[in-house]
């Protein structure tokens, strides 16, 4: 069974930077890939970045440049560092990994200020 619980969100102004971690209950090298997603009200959830086995990895248009997802394995957690932060990034980010089929964290609420 596995299980994802982010932390990591909070309130930044605009501009400013956070670093979102998912903490993986059980061995990551089961799950692949993994990814981060967000949902603003009112809007559907959409995907944001994902890493996959081999180290590559993937950005929505709006996040290249400016978000890097990764993932450390040692302490079998997975990232996603955002910088330049903008207020239309306000959303629920959510965690996610596949592992037959797919599993969700709870999600961390993210506010960016103007």
């Amino acid at each position: 069974q596995v299980q994802l619980v982010e932390s990591g969100g909070g309130l930044v102004q605009a501009g400013g930077s956070l670093r979102l971690s998912c903490a993986v209950s059980g061995s990551i090298f089961s799950i692949n890939p993994m990814a981060w997603y967000r949902q603003a009200p009112g809007k559907q959830r959409e995907l944001v970045a994902i890493i996959f086995s081999g180290g590559s990895t993937n950005y929505a248009d709006s996040v290249k440049g400016r978000f890097t997802i990764s993932r450390d394995s040692a302490k079998n957690t997975l990232y996603l560092q955002m910088n330049s932060l903008k207020p239309e990034d306000t959303a629920v980010y959510y965690c996610n990994g596949y592992a037959g089929r797919p599993y969700w964290g709870q999600g961390t609420q993210v506010t960016v200020s103007s």
